[in-house]
């Protein structure tokens, strides 16, 4: 059966590499991001599968508008990936701010929840689909300076597990991704706008790469349709959970 997938942020990062991967299953993708242009890119390079749509998932008319806007063939989304989010500085939260907290929310919590307001209602009324959530280990494990980000991804994996209480016995599936450590994105170079201290934060060490996100995505998606994974959290072998933390006086 081919899908029709909708993406958000798909112009780069996890939303490109799981449009690909996609695509080359046999499905279709609509590809929404802010960056017309990297998506006509997209496209180019993927062909008819790829129907390229500009959206910025915090304008909320575009979003509540956007199940009767799509053209005829492609308003019945079966999977919806709500992959569009940001992290922004990683100073403690009394020098954080206020715009960067602010920007968040918008994107990784009501940016999030717009998307998914607008599409789930089609789902359960075609009684089919499947949301995947994209979170973050961030929802689980607290570090310094992820105040906001943290509980912005702590919204969505809460929020993941709701819709499936409200869905239970439907057969709409929701999964929470939660990635750790990952590369080859531009998360760290928009968290810090400084490329040297964003390939800082990989020296040395093996990440999850944006295939190994959509990988885990299609994963998810292919199983039988009477199979939902609720949670799914990754790292990589040279991650783990850290210890708690304790000041000790010198």
């Amino acid at each position: 059966m081919t899908l029709t997938v909708l993406v958000t942020g798909a112009s780069a990062g996890f939303g490109s590499a799981i449009a690909r991967r996609f695509v080359r299953d046999g499905h279709r993708v609509i590809a929404a991001a802010r960056r017309a242009e990297r998506l006509r890119d997209l496209a180019a390079e993927l062909g008819p599968a790829v129907l390229p749509w500009p959206l910025d998932v915090t304008a909320g008319e575009a979003v509540a508008g956007l199940p009767a806007a799509l053209p005829a063939g492609w308003r019945e989304v079966d999977v919806l990936v709500n992959n569009a989010g940001l992290a922004l500085g990683l100073d403690p939260s009394y020098r954080a701010r206020l715009s960067d907290w602010e920007t968040m929310v918008a994107t990784n919590v009501a940016g999030l929840m717009r998307v998914t307001h607008a599409l789930l209602p089609g789902m359960v009324e075609r009684n089919r689909g499947h949301i995947v959530n994209l979170s973050s280990t961030a929802a689980i494990y607290p570090y310094p300076g992820g105040h906001i980000y943290g509980a912005s991804k702590a919204f969505v994996t809460q929020f993941s597990l709701n819709l499936r209480a409200d869905l239970v016995g439907t057969h709409v599936r929701v999964t929470d991704l939660e990635p750790g450590l990952v590369g080859g994105t531009e998360f760290s170079a928009v968290r810090f706008g400084d490329a040297a201290r964003a390939a800082s934060v990989y020296a040395g060490t093996t990440p999850l790469t944006p295939e190994d996100i959509a990988e885990a995505t299609a994963w998810v998606v292919n199983l039988p349709a009477h199979v939902n994974i609720n949670r799914l959290e990754m790292m990589p072998t040279c991650q783990a959970s850290g210890p708690l933390a304790i000041k000790r006086k010198e």
